[in-house]
């Protein structure tokens, strides 16, 4: 089948790559020409792990093409997918803008029935004002061409995003009941074939509630996320271990394990925009999700927690002090830096007067420039900060190590050696990746999130290989 993909960004670029490796022809479109130049020369301009290796045997097959030309983009898919940004605007609300203009595009250049899928996480809604512009160019063209458009949206989780594409848990599709609306539902199922050979796993429903659907998952998430946050937070003031709890919990079948980790708070692409859209949706029709901006709120003053225990241990003014932080990027296998704990942190240390030594594996580059920005306001700050090749670097002289992102390489460290190098034997664990009778025996002030020391040696809880026995 022909594809145009409109947005090389994270949903737009993974879409691309995975549908050509399902031997479509996919014309993948961005108005950025730096963008296309770097991935015609063989370059990714995002870090997901495998995509390189997938974009380049399909450049090479002639399977994907990436293009300026808006024109050819237009004339080459029969399904135009639309994957461009919808950043939050100033209200909290998805901006629509770039969204909006890939439509027009298609309207002033579509010749004959194109099916438009809306993949970029767009409020409810945005399906009819897609329709009404495309319909409005081609009124001013004077054109009777018909088309459909179709919510499609996409459920990947940064990391593990070709993964989650090549074997979906579930494919969303929202089609109108028109005559359009079911040639647009048999070229989608044509798409979708090779992922339902096993067993059907595509939900059909209408536009709407398909656009609804993305929402309500990500708004879910974040709950759950917040939820085990603030109750991590009790847990290390009545001396309880919320990973016990976590355990607990989750054996219970109606809530189940996953997004149950206490932590530093969530950040990334979608979560806190998606939450952001959904309550500024509710608004719009004079309901409140009461629950959602607690969610938000708590998600806020999470990214504070980690500070407020530095602060705790080593007094409010950390002017001399120094810290190793291991991990920058919102979460493991990404250099995405939006909206990511990390950036709260530093700045609360460095505006204290703090110095820092970081590293990540992955991120280093974005948050030299993320944090440029952050920091613009305290001329001295980012001269206080060291980015350093590896987790072992940050660590001398340090007062003590503050781990905010889980990667693996973090997981299982030379204990001997972070106590040697260390100044004092001190860490801060953002993502509760050890466990304080551990950290204890090996000579280690512990402080975790929700796993405060009171607790510590007296957990009756057995572990084997990270479950309960």
């Amino acid at each position: 089948m022909k594809i145009t993909i409109i947005g090389t960004g994270y949903v737009g670029l993974v879409t691309g790559a995975c549908l050509a490796e399902l031997g479509n022809h996919v014309f993948c479109l961005d108005v950025d020409p730096g963008k296309v130049v770097i991935l015609n020369n063989g370059g990714i301009p995002i870090h997901e792990p495998g995509l390189a290796e997938i974009v380049a045997r399909n450049r090479k097959a002639g399977h994907l093409t990436f293009s300026t030309d808006i024109q050819a983009s237009v004339e080459h898919g029969d399904i135009q997918f639309i994957a461009v940004g919808t950043p939050p605007d100033e209200d909290g609300s998805a901006d629509l803008q770039y969204v909006l203009a890939a439509a027009r595009n298609i309207g002033r250049y579509m010749t004959g029935f194109k099916v438009i899928v809306d993949k970029s996480t767009v409020p409810v809604g945005t399906s009819a004002k897609v329709h009404a512009v495309i319909r409005h160019e081609l009124d001013a063209r004077q054109s009777d061409v018909n088309f459909s458009v179709v919510s499609n949206p996409e459920f990947l989780k940064e990391g593990a995003a070709i993964e989650d594409f090549m074997r979906p848990d579930r494919i969303v599709i929202g089609c109108d009941n028109t005559p359009e609306g079911d040639k647009a539902r048999e070229l989608m199922r044509k798409l979708y074939k090779p992922f339902n050979r096993h067993h059907e796993r595509t939900f059909w429903m209408d536009v709407r509630s398909a656009e609804f659907t993305k929402y309500a998952a990500n708004a879910m998430l974040a709950t759950r996320i917040s939820f085990m946050n603030e109750l991590a937070n009790l847990a290390d003031k009545v001396g309880a271990d919320i990973e016990a709890v976590r355990l607990g919990m989750g054996s219970d079948p109606r809530i189940g394990y996953s997004f149950l980790y206490a932590g530093c708070g969530y950040g990334g692409s979608c979560f806190p925009k998606d939450v952001q859209a959904l309550e500024r949706s509710a608004r719009d029709f004079d309901q409140q999700l009461l629950i959602l901006r607690a969610v938000e709120a708590v998600n806020h003053n999470q990214k504070r927690v980690l500070c407020g225990k530095i602060v705790s241990r080593f007094g409010e003014d950390l002017t001399g002090r120094h810290f190793a932080v291991w991990g920058l990027a919102f979460k493991p296998n990404t250099d995405d830096m939006r909206e990511a704990p990390s950036r709260v942190l530093l700045a609360e240390l460095l505006t204290r007067g703090a110095s820092v030594a970081v590293h990540d594996p992955v991120a280093m580059q974005e948050a030299q420039r993320v944090l440029a920005r952050d920091l613009a306001e305290l001329p001295d700050a980012i001269s206080r900060i060291w980015f350093v090749d590896s987790p072992y670097d940050a660590l001398p002289q340090a007062d003590a190590l503050v781990i905010v992102t889980e990667w693996k390489a973090f997981r299982s460290p030379d204990f001997d050696q972070v106590r040697q190098q260390l100044k004092q034997p001190v860490i801060f664990d953002g993502r509760n990746l050890f466990e304080p009778e551990t950290m204890a025996e090996a000579g280690f002030e512990y402080y975790g999130i929700g796993r405060s020391a009171t607790h510590a040696l007296s957990a009756t809880l057995t572990y084997s290989s990270g479950r309960p026995t």
